[in-house]
Parts: structure tokens; sequence; C-alpha cells
């Protein structure tokens, strides 16, 4: 009975690795047609989401089912509820690939981000690609050394963020506010990526550890 229950709680971890590829594959996809002003690479994001939001339910009905019939304490509860926490942070990082996509969909045949920050961009759709490469490895190994990694992650992003900033407030910028409106919508979006990759971290190392750090407040 029990080694039934810790594979069906090994089935859990394995959605939330399928949930990682998605994610991944929307953040680059939706990172290159950013960057390319490529519309039928935009589409395939946005089409794509359902994947993710099925995934997501999946998980949920799966977890809601293991409390009602296994009633699980300590560590394998700790297990279910850190999966369906885990898979809420997955499915808003999907979304936010999403939010690139149909800014990009929106701007076609025109490019979103102007020849100045592109570079930025680049970096930013980098270090988004670096991250959820991580979580997913983290998530396989449940190591708290390697997930606390993340926040390294983060201030990079967040360091990009600001510089992205500079470039729209400097008084060269020429290409007006609605370009200037693209780019922070951009950079938001990649800011709030690594961000719920962060949390992602935060809730594995509770995961092996059953310790919250003291910044995770959700």
């Amino acid at each position: 009975m029990r080694e039934q229950f810790h594979d069906e709680l090994q089935a859990l971890t394995d959605t939330l690795l399928d949930m990682t590829a998605l994610t991944a594959t929307a953040v680059r996809n939706a990172s290159n047609a950013l960057i390319d002003a490529d519309l039928a690479l935009a589409e395939s994001v946005i089409s794509a989401d359902e994947q993710l939001d099925s995934k997501q339910l999946e998980l949920e009905q799966r977890a809601v089912n293991l409390l009602a019939r296994q009633q699980p304490v300590a560590t394998d509860l700790r297990v279910l509820v850190t999966s369906f926490k885990i898979a809420m942070e997955l499915e808003r990082m999907g979304k936010l690939a999403r939010h690139l996509a149909k800014l990009a969909r929106m701007r076609y045949p025109n490019r979103v981000v102007p020849d100045e920050v592109t570079p930025t961009i680049i970096d930013m759709a980098h270090v988004a690609d670096l991250l959820i490469t991580k979580v997913r490895t983290v998530l396989q190994t449940r190591d708290p050394d390697l997930a606390a990694q993340l926040d390294v992650d983060d201030d990079e992003m967040d360091r990009l963020h600001r510089h992205l900033f500079e470039v729209i407030l400097a008084p060269v910028w020429s290409h007006g506010v609605e370009a200037a409106v693209d780019v922070t919508l951009c950079g938001r979006f990649y800011e709030r990526f690594a961000d719920h990759a962060v949390t992602v971290g935060r809730r594995v190392i509770y995961l092996a550890t059953g310790e919250r750090l003291p910044a995770d407040v959700g």
C-alpha cells in the first residue's frame, strides 16, 4: 500500500517535470518570437499554454485524490502540498511566456524591442532559460544548495531589469512612449518569471529540509 502511495507521489514529481519542459519551451519560443518578430512562433506559444493548464489541473486532481484517500502526515503531506504550490508557480511562469508571445503578435510585423535594448532582452531571455533549466534539476534532485543558487540568477535578472529602465529614461531615447511601454512590459514579464523560479526553489528547500526561508512569504 505504501509502495503504491509513493509511486503516486513520484507521479506528481513527474508531472512537475513535464510542466518545466513545457515552460522552458514556452519561454524560449516566446523570446525568439519577441526578438525576431516571428508570428508563427508567437502563435505556437499562445496555443501551447493550454497544455500547461491541463498539466496543472491533472496534478491538482491527483493531489486532492491522494489527500482524500491516504490522509498523509508529516513528510508525505509536505510533498503533496508543496507539489501543488510549485505547479501554480510553473503555470504562472508559462503565462508570463504567453504574455511575451502576445506582445510579439500584437506588434507584428514590427519588432517589439528597438535595437538599443535588444542585447539586454537577449540577456534576460538567457537568464530565464537558465532559471527554468535549474528549476528542472532542482525538482529532480531536491538539492537545497542548488535551489538557493536561483537567488543569484534572480539578482542578475534584476540588474538587467534596472538597466532597461536606464535606457528607456535616458534623454537619447527616440522611440516614443509606445515602444517604452512595450519594453517596460517585456522587462516586467522576465523579472516576474525569475521571481517565480526563485519561489519554486524556496519551496524545494522547504520540501527537502522542512524549513522555510525568512523571505518565503508564499
